[in-house]
Order: C-alpha cells, then sequence, then structure tokens
C-alpha cells in the first residue's frame, strides 16, 4: 500500500466531472490517484486500495492517533472504514451521472484493534443493488485474516 500522506492528493471532485464517469470508474480513479481521496482519508490515515465492479478494499495502519482513552483504536476508525468500503462498493455499480449516500449502517467490533494489530483492510462487497436503493456488507481483518469488525449498509441511489 502506498504511504497516503506522500503520494496521495486529498479533496473533492466537482459534481461536473463526477457525472461523467461510470462509478466504477471513479472509485478506480480514487485507487490510482488520479482523483483525489477525500479529506477523511488524510485525517484518518487510510487509503482505497482496490476496487472492481461490486468491491472494495479500504486500508489503514492503526497508530496512536486512533487511539481512545482505554488505549485501543477508537470504533470511530472501524466506522469510517466500513462506511467508506461499503459505499464505494455500491458506487462502483452506478452508471454515469448516479451517485449514492449512506442512509444507514450498523457495525460490530469483535477484536480490540491497536497500533500492533498491523495493517487493516476493510473490504466492502454488495450484497442488493436495485434502482434506489443498495446493500453490502463489510469486513475488517488484519494481515492474518482475523475478523476484526464486520457490517452492513443501506445506501440510498440518486441522479445527479
Amino acid at each position: 500500500m502506498p504511504s497516503p500522506i506522500a503520494t496521495r492528493t486529498y479533496g473533492t471532485v466537482a459534481a461536473d466531472r463526477r457525472k461523467e464517469m461510470s462509478g466504477l470508474a471513479f472509485v478506480q480513479g480514487l485507487v490510482n490517484g488520479t482523483l483525489p481521496l477525500n479529506t477523511i482519508a488524510r485525517t484518518l490515515g487510510y487509503d482505497v486500495t482496490e476496487a472492481e465492479a461490486g468491491r472494495v478494499v479500504v486500508s489503514a495502519m492503526p497508530n496512536d492517533t486512533h487511539l481512545n482513552p482505554s488505549g485501543t483504536v477508537h470504533g470511530g476508525l472501524a466506522a469510517t472504514l466500513l462506511d467508506s468500503c461499503m459505499g464505494l462498493a455500491i458506487w462502483t455499480t452506478l452508471d454515469k451521472g448516479f451517485g449514492q449516500t449512506t442512509l444507514e449502517f450498523k457495525i460490530s467490533l469483535v477484536r480490540p484493534i491497536t497500533p500492533e494489530t498491523g495493517l487493516i483492510k476493510a473490504e466492502g462487497v454488495v450484497l442488493n443493488r436495485g434502482r434506489r436503493v443498495g446493500t453490502a456488507e463489510g469486513r475488517i481483518t488484519d494481515d492474518k485474516g482475523r475478523l476484526l469488525a464486520h457490517g452492513t449498509t443501506t445506501c440510498l441511489i440518486f441522479e445527479g
């Protein structure tokens, strides 16, 4: 995984430019660096590392900036990684001129994440994509394949 700080640009993609791309082209642009990642990716230090139709992987290296008062990684990092990978997985299925936004998501944290956990990967996979609503599931695993957290999302699909 490239270092997000050293090789990435951050910001937003203008709506007119987004409308010209399929959802898959948009997300692949995030992966290959031709499009900027959102600024929360810079803040939390994550990267969008893989994208194909219906599947996206987001990776991060937990560190001491992510800790809660108990000394483990705050659940908000896991929530953000899952929200990102699941929502972007839905986005990969969209035609030009369409977007999506999260309506709701649920996560379960099953193992503590610490800086010693090392690289974590959040994989989002589309479960169902209709005309107006899409659903996806996500799993965060460590480099040994152990499940750390999982979740589901419902996303609203809209034109424009």
